[in-house]
Formats: structure tokens, C-alpha cells, sequence
């Protein structure tokens, strides 16, 4: 038993730091520091939970100011939303947006933003990947996002999950001066 004591004690005591370890912050692909968030809420009895990275709008090598929409993040092509690890959204029960129903589980979230027309929110089967999944077949679901401008600008990227005042609730994704609103309902 003596010679037991020691390992069970290094065991704990690494077991013990995982949670910590799991909290800091990762290497973007750009060289900088992103931290990672996760959001929740219990929306009508269902709780939906998102976990991303949060880019910043100055460079993290130079300080320097950059433009996000149509500039680091160019307008029609896929962006992870977010940085480093693809973004994950889980859900416990079923969601509806607009027409579509996105079953529970968990989906890699990626966007397609547009300049001028309606800006898309992927749902991707494709899970654990890094960045933005390559193979479109693997979206469940496309769906349109609301476009608004920001009173005042958010300089780190932000996720929210929310309770829509309207009734359900609402994915919302806030940079620079741009917010995208997604609204939901949990499947009953």
C-alpha cells in the first residue's frame, strides 16, 4: 500500500489540473492569443451551448486596427466563426429556425457572410475538425441570419445564446460593427 500512496497522489493531483489546463487560452493560426468561451442557455426547458474562440479585431502581432467584414473575414466565402478549433454548438433537444429543423446533438457552426444578401449559419455533421469543414455535403442545414449594424463596436468577437423577448430564443454573433441574429424555438 506504501508503495501506492505516491501514484495515487501524482494521479489526483494531475486529474486535478485538467481543468485548468482546458482553460487556457490556445494559439490562434495567426500567431496570436484567442481565448475560448462557452455560452449557455436554457431555452423553453432545453439547454443549447456554444464554444468557440474569440478573435480580436487589432492584430495580435502588430496592434494594429484590422477590418473584419469583407476584410479578415471575406464576404461569400466560408469563416469557422470564430478562431482556432471549429465552433460547436450542442443542443439537447431539437431547435427549429425559419423552416428547418436541426435534430439535438452537436454541430460544427460556420458562417457564409454576405455583403448584400443574406448572410448563412451552417449546421455541419462534421465535428472535432479544425477551422471550417471542407466538404459542404456534410451540412445539415444552411440557414439565413439577420443583419444589423452595432451602436457601438465589439472589439473581440462574441457569441450569444439568449431568450428571444418575441418567445424562444436567439444565437447571436457581434464584431466590430455588425451583429448577425438568429432566432429559434426548441421542438416540443
Amino acid at each position: 500500500m506504501k508503495r501506492l500512496t505516491p501514484i495515487i497522489i501524482t494521479a489526483a493531483a494531475l486529474l486535478s489540473a485538467l481543468p485548468l489546463l482546458a482553460q487556457q487560452p490556445k494559439a490562434a493560426s495567426t500567431g496570436g492569443v484567442s481565448p475560448h468561451e462557452t455560452t449557455s442557455a436554457v431555452i423553453d426547458g432545453s439547454r443549447v451551448t456554444v464554444t468557440y474562440g474569440r478573435p480580436f479585431t487589432k492584430n495580435p502581432r502588430t496592434g494594429e486596427s484590422r477590418t473584419i467584414w469583407g476584410g479578415l473575414v471575406p464576404w461569400g466565402k466560408a469563416w469557422r466563426t470564430g478562431s482556432d478549433e471549429a465552433t460547436l454548438l450542442v443542443t439537447q433537444n431539437p431547435i427549429i429556425i425559419g423552416e428547418t429543423t436541426i435534430p439535438a446533438g452537436a454541430y460544427t457552426l460556420y458562417t457564409v457572410p454576405s455583403e448584400s444578401g443574406p448572410s448563412k449559419l451552417a449546421f455541419s455533421t462534421k465535428i472535432g475538425a479544425w477551422g471550417v469543414p471542407v466538404n459542404e455535403k456534410d451540412d445539415l442545414a444552411r440557414v439565413d441570419m439577420k443583419k444589423e449594424a452595432l451602436e457601438d463596436p465589439v472589439h473581440q468577437f462574441t457569441m450569444a445564446v439568449a431568450k428571444n423577448p418575441s418567445g424562444g430564443g436567439v444565437l447571436k454573433l457581434m464584431w466590430e460593427d455588425t451583429q448577425f441574429i438568429v432566432p429559434f424555438t426548441v421542438k416540443k
